[in-house]
């Protein structure tokens, strides 16, 4: 279970100032723990001694940074169990997922402490003409400076370690806001990064409310911004950043073309269209939401998507026979419930599921829902699926690309004609073929353009981001 109360931690200090915020157990809706709020002084000082803290950070060499991130994945291994329980109460994620989200969380940090001793620069031949003969050029990447993260209830310990890994890697230190709904994940990183000796400064865990937290994103002694959550909020934390770099990660409303070729392989895309739209109670950005399907095989796989949709268990996430939880909220999931009824209402057809109670939503599927509602131009977040036929690939990848987002897709297809027409003409941050667009490896490039936000993740992009060019010319003889 989890423990009574937890700290914030304050230049890498355990500070426990209060324990103003309950945090719910998202299945029972009881208060599951306590945890310490920061309020505006606090997030002040953690700003300042980040900044006093960046010296010793740049000097801090790489391979204490691996030793740093080394004895993290010793750590999580070690607290798999506690991490994974934290996670299914205080995110409501069924025991599963919550498992499979510590496993990422432990990949993002070894492949942060690879890429901490690799961080190299390149040599510039400057002797394009004959006014630079003699002339030689050399650029290295340099921590960026104090680091402001935000990030998000939905994956509280992987989305949150694609943060600080790379920040640990890079030399910079941090101020990380975690979502104040599901903080104990965070909480615990920290009290790990406590045990190592990162100098006095080099990071600051500190919940506090959304309306008391514009220092992460006004303050100038801040250099760089890495927001992950809403598009609205993203957008509107853009303009107030002011000269800061700003990294936003944002929603979507996935698609995955199914192509007329499948034949015997109908099965797995079945199975991996109902993880894509339905694992984790539908609440992430990749989530499977639009499901376009060749006629040619529309009919066969509609019937055997409904009758695997009707086979996965809702109920207590700490159960292992469940598939779907809990929304994070009764407010979230009545929301998508009035999407839903106004789709209904404009035509759409309820498939499969539809049952919705509290924060409990039914895995479900709709048809013929009309491209100009809120179901199907927004961000779902929750176990909704829309299925549609298409006649044409290319009339597909057009409807992929009739969004606001562009996030990630997926594509079944045996065509490597379709797969390189996709990847040149769908208008997302990544493509994935013969999987869902839920598909994360945790090293790769991730992100989204449009409405999906700005930039990458991905522990060597994020270091990328965190560090800046600096050149040196030197004069071979003068």
């Amino acid at each position: 279970m989890l423990n009574k109360t937890y700290p914030y931690y304050l230049a890498n200090v355990a500070v426990a100032a209060n324990t103003d915020l309950e945090v719910t157990d998202k299945f029972s809706g009881e208060v599951a723990t306590r945890v310490a709020m920061a309020d505006a002084a606090a997030i002040d000082k953690a700003i300042g001694y980040a900044v006093e803290a960046m010296p010793a950070m740049r000097a801090f060499p790489p391979f204490k940074r691996q030793a740093v991130l080394e004895h993290c994945v010793k750590r999580f291994r070690e607290r798999y169990d506690e991490l994974a329980l934290a996670l299914c109460i205080e995110a409501g994620k069924p025991i599963n997922d919550s498992k499979g989200e510590v496993t990422r969380l432990i990949d993002t940090f070894k492949v942060a402490a690879e890429e901490s001793v690799r961080i190299d620069g390149e040599i510039i031949n400057l002797e394009i003409s004959p006014r630079a003969k003699g002339y030689h050029g050399y650029v290295k990447r340099v921590p960026i400076g104090p680091c402001s993260f935000i990030s998000p209830f939905n994956f509280p310990l992987n989305l949150t370690a694609h943060k600080v890994a790379p920040a640990i890697a890079a030399g910079v230190p941090f101020v990380l806001k975690p979502a104040s709904r599901t903080p104990v994940g965070a909480l615990i990183m920290g009290e790990i990064l406590a045990e190592t000796d990162l100098p006095k400064g080099a990071f600051s865990i500190l919940p506090a409310h959304r309306d008391g937290a514009d220092l992460f994103t006004t303050d100038e002694r801040f250099k760089l911004l890495s927001f992950t959550g809403s598009p609205a909020v993203g957008w509107e934390l853009k303009k107030k950043a002011g000269k800061k770099k700003v990294i936003l990660e944002l929603g979507g409303n996935a698609a995955a073309i199914v192509d007329g070729d499948q034949g015997e392989k109908l099965d797995y895309v079945v199975d991996r269209l109902a993880f894509g739209a339905f694992y984790q109670s539908g609440q992430s950005c990749i989530g499977v939401q639009r499901i376009l399907v060749h006629a040619k095989i529309y009919d066969a796989l509609r019937e055997k998507l409904i009758a695997k949709t009707k086979t996965l268990v809702m109920g207590d996430p700490k159960d292992e026979k469940t598939f779907v939880g809990p929304m994070i909220s009764e407010s979230e999931s009545n929301r998508l419930a009035g999407w839903m009824e106004s789709a209904v209402q404009a035509g759409a057809k309820i498939v499969a599921g539809g049952k919705v109670e509290g924060a409990m939503f039914e895995a479900t599927l709709l048809e013929g829902v009309k491209r100009d509602t809120d179901l199907y131009r927004k961000e779902a977040f929750g176990p909704v699926a829309i299925l549609e036929r298409f006649d044409d690939f290319d009339a597909a990848l057009a409807t992929v690309n009739d969004s606001d987002f562009g996030l990630q897709a997926g594509v079944f297809t045996d065509s490597l004609a379709h797969a390189h027409r996709a990847w040149d003409l769908l208008d997302v941050g990544g493509v994935v073929i013969n999987d869902v667009p839920s598909f994360r490896v945790d090293n790769m490039p991730y992100g989204g353009v449009k409405d999906s936000g700005l930039g990458r993740e991905g522990v060597r992009y994020a270091i990328e981001d965190m560090t800046e060019m600096r050149l040196m010319v030197m004069r071979e003889t003068w």
